[in-house]
């Protein structure tokens, strides 16, 4: 996803919020890295739409609380299957 960075930022804030999407998820639906998905929508979005802002930056904060949670699944989940496979 090419183009313009305010578009994008816009683009992707929409998508975080319409599917309660990580930084990490919406990187690889878009095919850009994350830190580009980081940068547009903590300085782009506020500065472009400050109404979206606000919404979008409610996610990311509620996906940062719950990171260590994922992590602890994800490690879970890897030695239940490798217990499996013995």
């Amino acid at each position: 996803m090419k183009g313009q960075p305010n578009d994008r930022a816009v683009i992707l804030g929409q998508y975080i919020l319409e599917n309660n999407a990580t930084v990490r998820a919406a990187a690889k639906k878009f095919g850009i890295s994350k830190s580009t998905v980081h940068k547009d929508v903590s300085e782009r979005l506020p500065k472009i739409q400050p109404q979206l802002y606000p919404e979008v930056k409610k996610i990311l904060e509620q996906n940062k609380r719950e990171r260590h949670i994922r992590g602890g699944m994800a490690t879970k989940m890897k030695y239940e299957k490798m217990k499996k496979l013995r």
